[in-house]
C-alpha cells in the first residue's frame, strides 16, 4: 500500500509541474497573441486551441495531488463539531461520493477519448489541433483521482472502526514537500 501511495504522489507531483509548465506557456502564449493582435495587427496562429487544451492538464493534473494533500475545497461548520468517528464517517461518504462522480466522469471520459482517436477529431482554425490528447488527460486525471480516493476510503474506514480522528486539511500524508530540509 505504501508502494502506491508513494508512486500516486510522485505521478500526481510529476502531473502538476507538467501543468505548472503548461500554465506558464498559455501565459506568455496569451501575452504574446495580444501583443502580435493588438500592437501589430497579426494573432499567434493556435493560441485559443493551445490554451483550451492545456487548461484541461491544468486543472484535471492537479486534483489527484489536491487529494493527497486534502487541500479541496470544504465546508466545516458541524465539521469541527463533531466527535473523531463522526469526522471520520463523514470523510468516508465525502470520498466515496466523490469516487462515484470521478468514476463516472472517467468512464464518460475513456469513452470521449476513444470516438476522438477514432474520428481523428480535431479544432477548427488555421491550425489543425488534435483533441484526443486532452481528452486522453481528462480519463487519466480522473482515474488517477479515483485511485487516490480509494486509498482515502481504505484510511476513513480503518479510522472509522479505531475512532481515531481524521488528519486536518493540508495534514495528508507525509508528501514530497515535507520531507524536503
Amino acid at each position: 500500500m505504501r508502494l502506491i501511495r508513494a508512486t500516486l504522489e510522485k505521478l500526481a507531483f510529476l502531473i502538476l509541474i507538467i501543468g505548472g509548465i503548461g500554465m506558464l506557456m498559455s501565459m506568455f502564449l496569451g501575452v504574446a497573441d495580444v501583443i502580435g493582435t493588438e500592437a501589430f495587427g497579426a494573432p499567434v496562429p493556435g493560441a485559443k486551441e493551445v490554451t483550451e487544451s492545456t487548461m484541461v492538464l491544468i486543472v484535471f493534473g492537479a486534483l489527484t495531488y489536491a487529494q493527497i494533500r486534502r487541500s479541496h475545497i470544504r465546508v466545516e461548520l458541524l465539521y469541527t463539531q463533531m466527535p473523531a468517528r463522526v469526522r471520520s464517517t463523514m470523510d468516508f461518504i465525502a470520498h466515496a461520493f466523490a469516487f462515484l462522480f470521478f468514476a463516472l466522469m472517467c468512464w464518460q471520459a475513456y469513452n470521449e477519448a476513444i470516438f476522438s482517436m477514432d474520428i481523428d477529431e480535431s479544432t477548427d482554425g488555421l491550425i489543425r489541433f488534435p483533441l484526443w490528447p486532452a481528452r486522453i488527460v481528462l480519463a487519466a486525471g480522473c482515474g488517477l483521482v479515483c485511485l487516490q480516493l480509494l486509498l482515502d476510503m481504505i484510511d476513513d474506514a480503518r479510522r472509522v472502526r479505531s475512532g481515531e480522528a481524521p488528519p486536518g486539511i493540508g495534514e495528508g500524508q507525509a508528501t514530497l514537500h515535507d520531507r524536503s530540509v
